[in-house]
Formats: C-alpha cells, structure tokens, sequence
C-alpha cells in the first residue's frame, strides 16, 4: 500500500531524535577599574578590592570578570590595551562597569591624567560604545571615596570634578550611574573618624585610606549590588544577601601574583 505524503513526514518526525535545548548560559558582569576594585593576591593581604566582594551579592547565573587593574585610569586602561580584551569576549546580555578616576587625577603623569570635562568623558565613551556595539551594557559607577575627614570630623570628596563629570555623561549618553562616589561618602560619614579604619587597609606597618580591607571591600560591593537593583540594571531576582551579613572569611587571595600590574 503506497503512503501518503502525510504518513512519511508522519513517520520521519516520529523517527527523528528529539531535539534538546541547550541551558542557558551564564551572563558574566565585567569589570573595568584600577586597585579599589581589583583582585588582589596573598603578598598584598589584607587588601581587598570590592569587585572580589561582589559576586557574594549575585546569583550563579552571574559571573564575574574582574579586570581592574592596580594604578590604571581610563587612559592607560585603554591604551595598554585592556579595554580591547575585555570587549573580545564580552557578548549579548553582558555588562561592563566602568569605575575610573582615582589615577585619572594624576596631572604629573601624562600616562594617566585626564581632564574632567573633556578626555575623562572621551575616554568613557570609549567603553560605553565598545559595550554596546556588541550587545553588552554599559554602566558607570562614580569613584569609590577615600577616607579624608576635615578638622570637624566631617567626611570630605576627594574626587574633584570627576564623579559630576561621569554623572553628566551617564545622562547625556541615558548610561546607567552607580554613585558610589555619594553612597561611600555618605557610609563614611555615617561610621565616623575612628570606625572607617576598621573598613581600610590599616595595618600595624600602614595606614592606607585609599584601599580596602575585607569589611570594607563587602561594604562597597554591597554598594554596587543594591545601586544596580535601584537602577535596574539587575532585577530582584539576580541579587542575594544585599541586608545580610557576609563573614569576611569568604575573602580568599590567590597565593601568587601574575606579573606585576601596579
């Protein structure tokens, strides 16, 4: 009996194996910064750069790539190259934060300095396009503050012009901002002269009050997860433990450095 052409795809479908779909894949948050975020190892413990911290306030469906850099500013970030690796893997449905300033200030380093209100800007728009043209999104985050308290105790900006500079770029290009910048300030305001040197690197041999110790490092990552909750880069559901504790335990440093990044 001849089959009908119904009765052969019929057949065919039954025979075929059924297709599986593949899980969906991990988005990866990319990171773009100098020493206050970045990874540290065992020779430079206790200090801690926030973007260590943060994966601790992410679900696993997050990864996180930390690319800061000791001592780099927009500049030298990019023309060392660094901007280029990041934006060689970043893909669809990622996100790229961009926290630069500290060594953007450096007027003596011609390697490092931007000027506020015009390279500092061209700089960033380098990594705001560089996400967007392939899928990924850009976000910036306002300079983490220093701790710096004036004769009253009162906690004081050490930024200049940059954060208002990011912040005007972040509107005029509809980028999300992180104001790290303001929210630390105001932390640090909040803890006082004496209790902030609990969240830097003080150390019987330093007194550092740019870098982070492991309660620091948590504090400021905290920062940076319930900014991008606020600005809804990340839903509610991306984001973990941002009103619980987080032992400092969880803080590990790698026991060696690769070559030197400072």
């Amino acid at each position: 009996m001849a089959l009908t052409r119904r009765q052969v795809t019929s057949a065919a479908l039954a025979a075929a194996p059924l297709a599986v779909r593949s899980p969906k894949r991990n988005r990866t948050l990319y990171i773009a910064g100098d020493s206050t975020a970045a990874q540290k190892y065992a020779d430079a413990a206790p200090e801690t750069g926030w973007g260590m911290a943060l994966p601790f306030f992410l679900r696993k469906k997050w990864e996180v790539a930390n690319h800061a850099v000791n001592g780099r500013s927009s500049k030298s970030f990019v023309d060392e190259g660094r901007l280029d690796a990041i934006l060689s893997v970043i893909r669809s449905g990622d996100l790229l934060i961009v926290q630069f300033a500290h060594n953007d200030e450096k007027a003596t380093d011609p390697a490092r300095y931007t000027e506020p209100w015009t390279t500092y800007q061209e700089y960033l728009r380098l990594y705001i396009d560089g996400a967007r043209s392939r899928g990924a999104r850009p976000v910036l985050a306002t300079p983490v503050e220093r701790r710096r308290f004036d004769a009253e105790g009162d906690a004081v900006p050490t930024h200049g012009d940059y954060p208002a500079a990011m912040r005007a770029l972040a509107e005029a290009e509809r980028v999300a901002l992180l104001d790290i910048e303001a929210l630390s300030l105001a932390l640090w305001q909040q803890l006082g002269v004496e209790e902030t040197k609990k969240y830097f690197n003080w150390t019987d041999t330093e007194q550092d009050n740019t870098h982070f110790n492991p309660p620091g490092a948590i504090a400021v990552a905290r920062l940076v997860a319930q900014e991008q909750l606020r600005t809804r880069v990340l839903a509610r559901h991306d984001v973990v433990r941002l009103h619980e504790d987080i032992p400092t335990s969880w803080i590990t440093w790698p026991p060696a450095s690769p070559s030197s990044p400072s």
